[in-house]
């Protein structure tokens, strides 16, 4: 039985973090709404309660029942959660009208709590939360503060459940690893039995027991997470996987022929669609980003329905869906961050069942599946792309013409990114999560061409570094790199007269543009 910490979401924009922080630990996790807490389940060796955007006063703010895990297994309240906590139990959680956050030390830190064991005094932590909790229940000791925190981390002298005001999840906590650690191994007892290769042997052996000896068919879309979900496929079930590429026209420069030698090369048997007339037709005169996004997806369903249904044994179609998909569709408060054309079930008409081997997986434990398959490099690395593909990368409508400007921009900046050595001999585009163009092609800017003016468009690059994407920051990229770049891009592709730069953050930007 896989052991398993239950991270349950109270809303925080850093909830995904702390899972990624758990699986860094060699231990599965699920991440579950606040009331979704899995009674009845021996796998369950720990509970973290996450942040939240709600003050524990608020009517709306989510509630859950305690005595569901507290006194049974080991608990970790974190910012809203440590509020939580406190509130439930007897403290007081006061809203003071200023805002905690940033930087802060703990200058008073109880050593020989569990919770702290290794950690340095004035071990620097990253506050972030608008209440204050100004008393703790009667049964709970102060182990950690800082100078402006008394109850910086409390804890209950009877029972084990810990609690911490900042957000150890995050890089500006120094030692928040170290915390997560005590917690998950020496507290809560993982064996720490979570990795790749036991991944793909559970997977292997689950696919299976799922679909048998039924014909499984895989829409492929040239990024990391589809094409290890077909190798992972191909593993288990080898012929019995048919393979379809869609070209919705909107793809990277030639990479609908690169792709397609790359698969052929890994023995998947691949279809490949030419379906791009389709699109462009339906995507005319849209602008709006969702639209856009909604359009791609329901002609992507009907190209692939329209093919999947000359392979007439098919019962299943799986998919390269992975965990932050799934949780960054629809978040607890109900809002959408991004709708993903491959998340959400099947429409009926298509009669086949779903198989998504990758859905427990975070971005870089897919990479590290792909490694433990076999699969070469230059698929593993590939950075991310958007399954609407250039179509949220050009702002505005979608025409031939601008594909063809971005795809031209974005070539020249991905070819130069893999071609710049850095100081250690890999290649800058190894240095960076995600990078891509986007065209602004609603605005036109003035420029100079020999002694003519030129009114054309704006293109922006994008490159950020992150370990999950749930949060990200803005590669700082050479300068001497960016001027070529720009050079080139600004001297070979008609259409363009002006490169920027996005230095924007996530939060609060995203990293695609729409």
């Amino acid at each position: 039985m896989q052991q398993k910490i239950i991270i349950l979401d109270f809303g925080s924009q850093t909830t995904q973090l702390i899972g990624r922080r758990v699986r860094e630990l060699d231990t599965f996790c699920e991440i579950l709404p606040y009331n979704k807490f899995p009674k009845d389940d021996p796998s369950v060796i720990g509970v973290i309660l996450s942040g939240s955007p709600y003050s524990v006063h608020d009517p709306e703010a989510f509630k859950v029942d305690l005595s569901q895990f507290i006194g049974k297994i080991p608990v970790l309240g974190i910012c809203y959660g440590a509020q939580y906590l406190s509130y439930s139990n007897g403290g007081k959680v006061e809203q003071t009208g200023t805002r905690e956050y940033g930087r802060a030390n703990l200058e008073s830190i109880d050593l020989n709590n569990r919770l702290f064991a290794g950690f340095e005094k004035g071990s620097q932590v990253w506050m972030s939360h608008g209440d204050t909790i100004t008393a703790i229940p009667e049964d709970y000791d102060i182990i950690a503060s800082t100078g402006d925190v008394k109850y910086a981390a409390f804890a209950s002298k009877t029972q084990p459940v810990w609690a911490v005001q900042f957000h150890p999840e995050v890089y500006h906590s120094l030692q928040g690893k170290q915390l997560l650690e005590n917690f998950v191994v020496n507290i809560c007892g993982s064996k720490q039995e979570w990795s790749a290769a036991s991944f793909v042997e559970s997977a292997v052996q689950e696919i299976r027991e799922q679909v048998g000896n039924d014909r499984v068919i895989l829409g492929l879309s040239g990024g990391v997470d589809s094409s290890v979900c077909a190798v992972l496929l191909n593993k288990a079930i080898g012929k019995n996987l048919t393979c379809i590429f869609v070209d919705h026209g909107m793809l990277r420069k030639n990479e609908f022929t690169k792709v397609m030698d790359a698969y052929k090369g890994l023995g998947l048997n691949v279809i490949g669609v030419d379906a791009s007339e389709q699109f462009f037709k339906d995507l005319e005169g849209v602008s709006d980003p969702e639209q856009k996004r909604k359009i791609i997806g329901r002609d992507f369903v009907e190209v692939f329905n329209a093919e999947a249904k000359k392979i007439t044994d098919a019962k299943w179609l799986a998919q390269g869906t992975i965990y932050p998909d799934r949780i960054e569709s629809l978040s607890i408060t109900g809002m959408v961050i991004k709708s993903h054309h491959n998340v959400g079930g099947l429409p009926e008409e298509m009669h086949l069942q779903l198989c998504e081997p990758l859905r427990w997986l975070f971005k870089d434990e897919v990479r590290r599946v792909g490694y433990e398959l076999g699969m070469p490099e230059r698929l593993i690395k590939r950075h991310p792309f958007p399954g609407p593909g250039l179509a949220v990368r050009i702002l505005g409508d979608i025409t031939r013409d601008k594909v063809r400007i971005l795809q031209d921009a974005d070539d020249i900046y991905i070819e130069k990114m893999h071609n710049y050595t850095m100081p250690d001999g890999s290649s800058l585009y190894d240095h960076v999560w995600q990078a891509g163009t986007v065209l602004l092609s609603t605005i036109r800017s003035v420029g100079v061409m020999g002694d003519e003016r030129t009114y054309e468009h704006p293109v922006a690059l994008r490159a950020v570094t992150s370990m999950d994407a749930m949060t990200a920051d803005w590669a700082h990229l050479p300068y001497d790199f960016m001027a070529d770049v720009s050079n080139e891009i600004i001297r070979k592709v008609k259409g363009v007269n002006r490169v920027c730069y996005d230095i924007s953050s996530k939060p609060p930007s995203t990293i695609e543009w729409e």
